[in-house]
């Protein structure tokens, strides 16, 4: 099967050693290379945009600058300048009854972005000397890349260490009929050119919530037909939390269902059949868009790792490291979301790539921590979370030893617009045993991220319960409810914030 991903990475002959990146050239890669570069090495970045099924193919960056990350958020935020139109009359300003909303000016507006940040990674890697070859990659053995261009050209390059920076990319669900051939995904929707109307979400990850979130947003008929639990690995009664506002703000969910078959009508619109998995009845109706938010694959089927004697796992294909994050082959090295039992997030995949840039460098022997590495699922009531989820801890500690503090607030924003805040909430799950230190922070609600990224650092640093109610608040703010936290779930006793 053909590589469905940007095959993307760095490669790179050391003056000492050499440095190389198979596919990905992503934000990690290219991150990765830059500061190899900057510490004098002479590096090369390979990169390779495989379009999707669709047709979509976008440039330098990877998944986050282009598919991922940058554009969700942009659109992300167009839909939540939608809620705060509709709030302005409250606050004095005149509003026309109906404000229409142009997909088509938001996306050239977001792509035209995507498109300048392309560009300057190409002239950042221009800039650190690093050698760029836009090539689909693959191993001819532990030393030797080869790399092919789109015409067939190819290039042997060779090097004394290797960084995999590959990727990962939409996983479809082959099984059901018409899903390939009718179906998109994260990789194309931020690059329509036109509305996808009606649209189907098919999925329960945050990459399914947060497009059906800023799809309902914007003004459209979303559907999220989920088969199992929402944001599975997330704290679950967050993840309730999250579904529950978005189904009360417009979203319509399928729970318990699975598509059986996708059917393009005369009329263009597509028509999807699903089963109730309670009761095995078949049901349908009838989209303009079905988007597959199904999971995502590591992009490794075509490196011909097997040549280089890197090991993977069988089952997620995923490439097996240490704390180094080296492979099976010592001077082979993997990052991000192609290494199994790594986070997929981008920031934590750019940190791992600059630490292992300078110890291949001796500039630093440090290690990447991979514990209490934050996040935001940002859905239209943003969920932030850093460490560990309440079932985790007790799982790990006991329930016994386990303390969670908990709120449910409204922000000062809400109340004159009169917005319901009834999923606006917050918990912190913390040992009992004093000094109560702090294992894991939930927050949902408005600038979540914003949130959970200040207090993510005390955490790091081994913050206590104590500490933190120790902490001033800045008064009237979101964050401040974290440092009022004195209800404990265990006391039984109402969690409802009142007052100032």
């Amino acid at each position: 099967m053909a590589v469905r991903a940007a095959l993307r990475g760095l490669l790179g002959r050391f003056r000492r050693r050499t440095q190389a990146s198979v596919p990905p050239g992503g934000v990690r890669g290219a991150a990765q290379g830059a500061a190899a570069a900057q510490l004098g090495k002479k590096v090369a970045v390979v990169d390779y945009v495989e379009p999707s099924p669709q047709g979509t193919r976008w440039g330098l960056g990877g998944t986050c600058v282009n598919v991922g990350c940058i554009p969700k958020k942009l659109m992300h935020h167009a839909a939540l300048l939608g809620g705060m139109i509709r709030d302005a009359p409250h606050y004095g300003w005149e509003m026309p009854q109906q404000v229409p909303h142009d997909w088509s000016k938001m996306a050239e507006a977001v792509q035209n972005y995507v498109k300048s940040l392309n560009w300057g990674h190409r002239v950042q890697l221009q800039e650190r000397k690093v050698s760029y070859f836009n090539m689909k990659a693959s191993f001819v053995n532990e030393h030797v890349v080869r790399g092919v261009t789109k015409g067939g050209k190819e290039t042997l390059l060779s090097a004394k260490h290797i960084v995999i920076a590959t990727g990962g990319r939409p996983k479809y669900p082959t099984h059901i009929e018409g899903a390939v051939e009718h179906g998109i995904t994260s990789d194309d929707i931020f690059w329509l050119k036109e509305s996808p109307g009606k649209t189907l979400v098919v999925g329960a990850s945050y990459v399914a919530l947060e497009c059906a979130g800023f799809l309902t947003g914007l003004g459209l008929d979303t559907t999220v037909m989920m088969r199992s639990i929402p944001l599975r690995g997330f704290d679950q009664q967050m993840s309730a939390l999250v579904t529950d506002y978005m189904a009360s703000h417009g979203t319509r969910f399928l729970r318990g269902c699975t598509a059986l078959r996708v059917k393009r009508l005369l009329d263009n619109q597509l028509q999807v059949t699903w089963k109730d998995l309670a009761s095995g009845r078949e049901d349908m109706d009838t989209f303009n868009t079905v988007l597959w938010a199904v999971g995502r694959v590591p992009e490794t089927r075509n490196l011909n790792l097997e040549k280089a004697g890197v090991n993977t796992n069988p089952e997620s294909k995923k490439i097996l490291v240490d704390a180094r994050e080296a492979t099976s082959v010592p001077h082979i090295y993997a990052i991000g979301d192609t290494a199994e039992g790594r986070p997929e997030l981008t920031p934590t995949a750019i940190m791992a790539g600059r630490l292992l840039a300078q110890r291949l460098c001796d500039q630093s022997s440090d290690l990447m921590d991979y514990d209490n590495v934050p996040t935001t699922v940002f859905t239209p009531l943003e969920y932030g979370c850093v460490g560990l989820s309440e079932e985790a801890a007790v799982a790990r500690h006991g329930e016994e030893h386990v303390e969670v503090y908990h709120a449910y607030y409204k922000p000062l924003e809400f109340t004159v617009a009169e917005r319901d805040a009834s999923q606006c909430y917050i918990k912190m799950v913390c040992l009992r045993k004093p000094p109560k230190p702090v294992l894991g922070l939930h927050f949902l609600g408005p600038n979540a991220g914003e949130v959970t990224q200040g207090f993510a650092l005390g955490i790091k640093c081994g913050a206590s319960y104590a500490q933190v109610m120790r902490t001033v608040g800045i008064h009237p703010t979101c964050a401040e409810e974290v440092t009022k936290l004195r209800i404990t779930k265990r006391s039984g006793l109402d969690s409802t914030v009142t007052g100032c």
